[in-house]
């Protein structure tokens, strides 16, 4: 008879989406802070771009965000980052195949960009392709190495597949990179694991 182990529900933030907050530019730096030599460009402050304004209502959470995504799409602002955050707007209304695509649309755009592979995870997670999952995660993990979301969302995707020993080395990842009290849920997930399948 098998044993049925209880995971821990994830809170929202661990197997939640990352939007992209602010146009990705090439002009600043790893600081943050705008090249003094680079050509200078005049900015309207009174109009925000197709893109800005899709993400101001987003954040506000107003239905027309999805609307002004296409928008910005349509004009060449922000192309893969408007695809990311459509994508996000789309899996959070259950449209996973319209979510898949504005990811897939995004990594066509821009093949490294991080949050549309780390999104991509989420959903294939969310509707139980644990491999396209697992593989997406991975990405998002080489990519960027310090956002522990993606090494507990590759945990538990792994923990899921029964790849026990990488789950709880993944789930160790994530506790390295988070404060002590954000520990609790992956300790226990690695001694759920550790005892049942030991």
């Amino acid at each position: 008879m098998a044993k049925v182990i209880q995971f821990p529900t994830p809170s929202p933030e661990k197997f939640g989406f990352k939007p992209v907050r602010k146009k990705q530019g090439k002009t600043p730096d790893k600081h943050g802070q705008l090249n003094l030599f680079a050509g200078a460009k005049v900015i309207n402050l009174n109009q925000l771009s197709a893109f800005e304004e899709a993400l101001m209502l987003d954040e506000q959470g107003d239905d027309r965000a999805a609307a002004h995504y296409q928008i910005a799409i349509e004009g060449g602002d922000s192309v893969a980052d408007a695809y990311c955050n459509l994508g996000i707007l789309e899996s959070e209304h259950k449209n996973h195949s319209r979510a898949i695509d504005c990811f897939t649309k995004c990594l066509k755009e821009e093949p490294r960009h991080f949050e549309a592979h780390y999104n991509l995870a989420n959903v294939y997670a969310e509707i139980g392709n644990l491999p396209l999952a697992k593989v997406h995660y991975q990405i998002s993990v080489e990519m960027e190495p310090n956002f522990p979301n993606s090494h507990f969302n590759l945990g538990l995707t792994l923990a899921m597949s029964k790849e026990i020993d990488a789950a709880i080395a993944s789930l160790n990842s994530y506790r390295t990179l988070v404060v002590p009290e954000d520990r609790m849920q992956a300790e226990e997930l690695i001694a759920n694991l550790s005892r049942s399948f030991r």
